[in-house]
């Protein structure tokens, strides 16, 4: 198998793994179901996932604990691997309490690089990314020109956006994203035609939920959503030893318009579950064009780009 497969994120010219990790699952306990995390867990997850040959490591303003720990245990490995953040995150500025509110003004968001930078223990991130912005609040607040001021100072390389349809599609348009973070899996095909319009205009495409948060009972699933896959009966294109979770990540893998998926796990078995399947790469041809005509039947189709 080897090392994990690269690709150049989009216009930025920076080279990522496709198995991103997404570290909010070092986070700590929250109002989003965040679970317990002791500092051993994280420091022995985070330096797990370096070693494996990940190379992109992406977090939040608002993931509670997670920059701190990056930048706690990740911080003499810097040069070894991309950062990605995300602005916009309504936090308070004396402790580790977060909120899910987003507050989009100019001081809110420099505040939140600034924050960012301290707990990361570096001058600058890779990749600043708007958090689930419209595109009424990018517009009205001038949030293009707040992330190209931070930009400026150097202290993000590049500009991106988390974000979903149908916002997802005007900020293709306007040709401004060097990055978007969209969501994305199987049993989630929604984005999948937008996807590619994406990379086709240049940005690079980071996918969130590509493993649908694992089956219930052994991740945090939602029950409805996994049902797709029984309707779909995807079970039937397993290959031998196969778990569902490996084979929604080579699904994954498999959309030619996909650079890097982050997925995250505080749990090392599972990380090398993730980097074994990374390494078997994309499924075969005839598997994944029967998966998507088998969801197409079931109901799960993508919206039209």
């Amino acid at each position: 198998m080897g090392q994990l497969e690269t690709r150049t994120l989009g216009r930025t010219g920076i080279t990522v793994t496709r198995l991103g990790f997404g570290a909010m699952e070092v986070r700590g306990p929250r109002i989003w179901g965040g679970r317990p995390v002791a500092d051993e867990e994280a420091q022995a997850i985070l330096t797990a996932v370096l070693d494996a040959g990940v190379t992109f490591v992406d977090t939040s303003n608002d993931y509670g604990l997670s920059e701190r720990y990056i930048g706690r245990y990740l911080a003499d490995r810097r040069g070894g691997y991309s950062l990605a953040t995300k602005c916009g995150c309504s936090m308070v500025p004396a402790g580790d309490h977060d909120e899910t509110p987003h507050t989009w003004t100019r001081d809110h968001l420099l505040w939140n690089i600034d924050d960012s930078l301290a707990k990361l223990h570096t001058d600058y991130v890779d990749l600043l990314q708007l958090h689930n912005a419209t595109v009424e609040q990018v517009e009205q607040n001038k949030l293009v020109e707040v992330l190209q001021e931070i930009k400026a100072a150097g202290k993000a390389r590049f500009i991106g956006a988390s974000t979903v349809a149908p916002h997802l599609a005007t900020f293709i348009s306007w040709g401004v994203f060097d990055s978007f973070q969209i969501p994305y899996s199987a049993l989630e095909r929604q984005h999948e035609l937008l996807i590619q319009r994406a990379h086709d205009a240049g940005a690079g495409t980071i996918i969130r939920g590509g493993v649908a948060k694992g089956e219930p009972g052994a991740g945090l699933g939602n029950r409805d959503r996994w049902a797709r896959w029984e309707r779909a009966q995807l079970d039937e294109l397993l290959g031998p030893g196969e778990s569902r979770t490996q084979w929604l990540l080579r699904f994954i893998l498999s959309h030619p318009g996909i650079d890097t998926t982050i997925v995250g796990t505080k749990n090392p078995e599972h990380l090398q579950e993730n980097v074994s399947a990374a390494q078997a790469g994309p499924l075969p041809a005839g598997v994944y064009a029967e998966a998507k005509r088998r969801l197409d039947a079931a109901g799960e189709r993508p919206l039209r780009a």
